[in-house]
């Protein structure tokens, strides 16, 4: 790692989640020099350190899990002599009261707890990580980045739930989420097609998965709302779902736990498939329980575009991204298919090309929407927004 710097400063940009802890050092441009994740750190874990294609476990430690990573990593940039001017957190939910990256002190941090019930896999875990950076690497400034900020100037009428005034005032309103990989899209599209600059429709599909109309580069409609749960069928998520499931679940006795386990763990491509969150692991099985999930995954994301360019009044380009969006050429052919009555024609040689590690387009020469593959890095876009806010 020490040669790749060269004494250059750099930004830490991390992801801490409940069992893992995803990192990358990146200099003030280009891509990470170095990126590592730290898995099995959930309590009574045995922590294992991946890092440039390799994995190995970490010295035995009476530490936590989650502390033993930590204090591994410091000992990793200490020997690399990496000047760091930040750590760059990413955070799933920024509220009303994070709107922009900006400099971690207590007063946020007790603002941002008061946001974990809305993002409960979460928002909890990315707090832990500040907690934890800030006692590790004391002096080091300490930036959050959120994934509502890039829709926090949303219409209106995008934010608002069709709830009574009082509850709006509260906060109930719509959000948005996924922003820092929307945010680093299009910017990569910017530099690439004049399209961009229209309307566009970008699709984050993973474990997570959501979509994000934009115009002129900002967005202007997203599926997902108040919650992460909102909008298409997900991993383990359910997207969205009538109310009226959870009052009929609820009279039947279900506790408040269970359905949250139901919602956000037990549904989904998981849920329908009764097999897997993961899309490759569906793909190779014949079962039609999981053609069903895959099925229905796809007309989700269909009819949500649906809505989305009915909202624009047209789409100039669409963009995949995301662990599915960016592997799973079948899933972008099925989609490009269901929207050839918008002009849409996939080229199937470039389709099939794609294979996620590089920014491709994938429209035939007669489409009248650009198709593109655009790897997401929000990493390097935590990284770029905290070198920002510290110039700035």
């Amino acid at each position: 790692m020490r040669e790749r710097f060269e004494g250059q400063p750099a930004v830490l940009a991390v992801n801490a989640g409940s069992s893992s802890l995803k990192c990358g050092l990146y200099p003030a441009e280009g891509p990470a020099r170095w990126t590592c994740t730290y898995e099995g750190l959930e309590p009574g874990g045995q922590p294992r350190l991946k890092a440039e294609g390799q994995s190995q476990p970490l010295p035995a430690s009476a530490e936590p899990p989650m502390a033993q990573a930590l204090t591994h990593l410091v000992s990793l940039l200490s020997a690399a002599q990496v000047p760091l001017q930040a750590v760059a957190h990413r955070i799933v939910h920024g509220g009303s009261v994070c709107v922009a990256p900006c400099l971690l002190d207590a007063p946020t941090l007790d603002a941002l707890a008061a946001l974990n019930p809305l993002a409960p896999l979460h928002q909890p875990h990315n707090l832990a990580g500040v907690a934890a950076f800030a006692h590790a690497l004391p002096g080091v400034p300490q930036v959050g980045c959120f994934d509502t900020a890039f829709h926090a100037h949303l219409p209106p009428l995008e934010q608002r739930l069709p709830l009574p005034s009082a509850l709006a005032e509260q906060g109930l309103r719509r959000y948005g989420f996924h922003g820092l990989s929307y945010q680093y899209v299009s910017e990569v599209l910017a530099a690439r097609s004049p399209c961009a600059s229209g309307r566009a429709i970008l699709a984050h599909l993973g474990n997570g998965a959501s979509l994000c109309a934009t115009q002129g580069g900002v967005s202007v409609a997203t599926t997902m709302g108040f919650s992460a749960l909102d909008g298409l069928m997900m991993g383990s998520r359910s997207g969205s779902l009538d109310p009226g499931v959870l009052l009929h679940l609820w009279r039947q006795g279900w506790s408040h736990t269970q359905v949250e386990e139901l919602l956000y763990k037990d549904s989904g491509l998981k849920g329908v498939s009764g097999l897997s969150a993961d899309m490759r692991t569906l793909r190779a099985s014949p079962a039609p329980a999981a053609q069903e999930a895959i099925a229905l995954f796809t007309r989700r994301i269909v009819r949500e575009m649906g809505g989305l360019v009915a909202l624009l009044g047209g789409v100039d380009l669409i963009a995949f991204t995301g662990g599915i969006g960016e592997h799973d050429a079948l899933l972008r052919a099925e989609v490009a298919r269901a929207l050839a009555y918008l002009g849409v024609k996939l080229d199937g040689t470039a389709n099939q090309a794609a294979s996620g590690d590089s920014v491709q387009a994938l429209q035939a020469a007669d489409s009248a929407v650009e198709l593109w593959v655009v790897p997401t890095d929000e990493g390097r876009a935590a990284a770029r927004a905290a070198m920002a806010l510290l110039a700035g």
